[in-house]
């Protein structure tokens, strides 16, 4: 289920570049209104398959107009919205609209700047149906990683990887998501995403990048870089799993905002 939420600056003209973090905070301030214990629940534990670990939600920011001045946005106009996606209709969507109601706030802080909005409008969005071959266009960044190195750090796939690590790599991450969710097997046959060849060609003639490098910020010593895609695809093969990549995200990370995509079919 997806949410938009309309939001309008309050004596705010300044947000970070790097709010990621910061939002993601404030949504789970929000969901503590409706459930203390479940917003403690989803932030300390969230829900185990195969040895990792998923909150089972993902979110975008979007602005009406804004510029950018001295490494954050300015604000040119007050009129933000906010997308927020999960299949868990009463533990989350439920207790996110009972905080939306009693706060009727929202509060970015991220790098000693403080943003302030309020919460105008909440508008449940219709659902698609997913029958064959679906095209989606990010809202936000498609994150997928692998583990590469002596020092097991995090290598993140970009476009031009190789399609079959990508799309296998997305296939374990939506399995996962799928198990924790329904808590039973996966027993389909999982899907095959393909990019956007018109609009990838199309980009890179215009020298315009198809990745997009954002810095999760928790404090000013606490800084981690993540390289997503930002290039439209199409997927297709079990609507099952492919409603699970649109209501949680596709890829990784997405309760820091990345792998929110909408369909234009």
């Amino acid at each position: 289920m997806r949410l938009l939420i309309k939001l309008i600056s309050h004596n705010t003209t300044d947000i970070s570049l790097n709010y990621n973090y910061a939002l993601s905070s404030a949504i789970y301030s929000l969901l503590k209104f409706g459930s203390p214990e479940f917003s403690e629940f989803l932030h300390s534990k969230g829900y185990i398959s195969n040895n990792r670990t998923y909150k089972l939600f993902t979110f975008a920011l979007k602005f009406e107009s804004t510029q950018l001045v001295n490494n954050h946005l300015k604000l040119i106009s007050p009129i933000a919205y906010l997308y927020i996606s999960s299949p868990l209709v009463e533990d989350f969507i439920k207790n996110f609209v009972i905080g939306t109601f009693e706060n009727q706030k929202l509060e970015i802080y991220a790098e000693f700047i403080k943003s302030a909005f309020k919460i105008q409008q909440a508008e449940l969005l219709p659902q698609p149906t997913f029958n064959g071959k679906t095209h989606f266009k990010m809202i936000s960044p498609l994150v997928l990683s692998k583990r590469s190195g002596i020092i097991d750090s995090a290598y993140y796939l970009r476009y031009a990887d190789d399609i079959n690590e990508i799309n296998r790599i997305l296939n374990q991450n939506l399995i996962n998501k799928y198990n924790a969710i329904f808590n039973k097997p996966y027993e389909g046959n999982g899907v095959t995403l393909t990019w956007d060849l018109d609009y990838a060609i199309s980009a890179l003639k215009k020298n315009k990048k198809l990745s997009k490098k954002v810095t999760l910020t928790k404090d000013l010593s606490n800084k981690i870089d993540v390289v997503g895609i930002f290039c439209p695809f199409f997927i297709e093969g079990d609507p099952e799993l492919i409603n699970v990549g649109y209501e949680c995200g596709f890829g990784e990370k997405n309760s820091m905002g990345f792998g929110m995509v909408y369909t234009d079919n």
